[in-house]
């Protein structure tokens, strides 16, 4: 068998780490491998987890040893920690997670589909393989993409996020509520696609209509963190000659401080400060609509902004994106 590797895309690597039983057996998972080479950094003590038995086949089996046996062998990313260091560090083919620490890979069968999570350091586990039914998963993956919606409880589409996004639910003045089963405490919660009416947030499992009646019930207002958006971005309160900072999320501003300089100087300065957090012109254009109007309003997704920060015409814009 010959095999190749290829990087994780999109929201892959999302399944390269625990997820609720619905999604695991929405998407064939059969179970997953964790290993580490050692203290000799050459070895490879592994342990199998398994979900589902009755796809744990004896074809099943004799593929994933296969795949393993290959990457081990001279040379395979698997062999030792020096290989899977160079592996993942220097080579195009991986996936780099936001951790900095951790890689991914994908090696496809005709059945089954090998997502690997790879951290090349000591002291860590080397490696976390998910094994899943190729199909499964694959078709999975391609009705994710439609995104999660949110709407009211008469089904009006108030915003849609993609899978892996994050939210907060609150009141609308910004505190928090405690009751009907919305939320404990002030977190964030990662939501999951589940089909195009039920998606998980936290430990919850609904439907969207339910929860938009639950959300009215309350009080409570649900604000979209997108993966999208920075956590902050600089701004100029013209207004005020204050260079000021945006939290995604947030309706306003913090940290304000006087600037100096010209308004043009000031601006200038704002758009070399975001430059230098990695903040997009259309990130920041997004960002400063949601501090003034909301974040769940279309304005404060950067996808309805060109490169520069211009705000895209709604007649050209693709209503099927999110």
């Amino acid at each position: 068998m010959e095999i190749k590797s290829v990087p994780l895309k999109g929201k892959e690597y999302l399944y390269t780490y625990r997820n609720s039983q619905q999604i695991s057996s929405q998407t064939g998972l059969i179970g997953y491998i964790r290993a580490d080479m050692g203290a000799h950094d050459a070895e490879f003590f592994s342990t199998w987890n398994g979900f589902r038995d009755e796809l744990n086949t004896q074809n099943f089996k004799d593929e994933i040893d296969t795949v393993i046996n290959l990457l081990r062998k001279d040379g395979g990313f698997l062999s030792n920690r020096d290989q899977l260091e160079d592996f993942c560090i220097n080579s195009d083919n991986v996936f780099a997670y936001n951790t900095g620490v951790d890689y991914g890979v994908r090696v496809n069968t005709k059945k089954y589909a090998f997502l690997m999570r790879l951290n090349p350091y000591k002291g860590n586990y080397n490696l976390y393989c998910y094994c899943y039914k190729k199909d499964w998963l694959d078709h999975h993956l391609e009705k994710a993409e439609r995104g999660i919606h949110f709407i009211d409880s008469h089904y009006n589409e108030k915003f849609r996020l993609y899978d892996g996004d994050q939210i907060v639910i609150g009141k609308p003045d910004g505190s928090f509520d405690t009751h009907n089963g919305l939320r404990d405490r002030s977190e964030r919660y990662v939501v999951r696609y589940i089909d195009d009416y039920h998606f998980e947030y936290g430990r919850n499992l609904r439907h969207i209509c339910e929860f938009a009646e639950l959300l009215e019930k309350s009080g409570n207002v649900v604000v979209p963190l997108r993966a999208s958006l920075p956590d902050q971005c600089y701004t100029f309160v013209d207004s005020l000659n204050m260079i000021a900072i945006i939290n995604k999320g947030e309706l306003g501003y913090t940290d304000a401080k006087s600037a100096n300089g010209r308004p043009s100087e000031n601006r200038a300065m704002v758009n070399k400060l975001n430059e230098q957090l990695g903040v997009t012109k259309a990130q920041y254009a997004a960002m400063k609509q949601g501090s003034h109007f909301g974040f769940d309003k279309p304005d404060a997704d950067p996808k309805n902004y060109t490169e520069k920060g211009t705000l895209i015409k709604p007649k050209n814009r693709n209503h099927d994106a999110r």
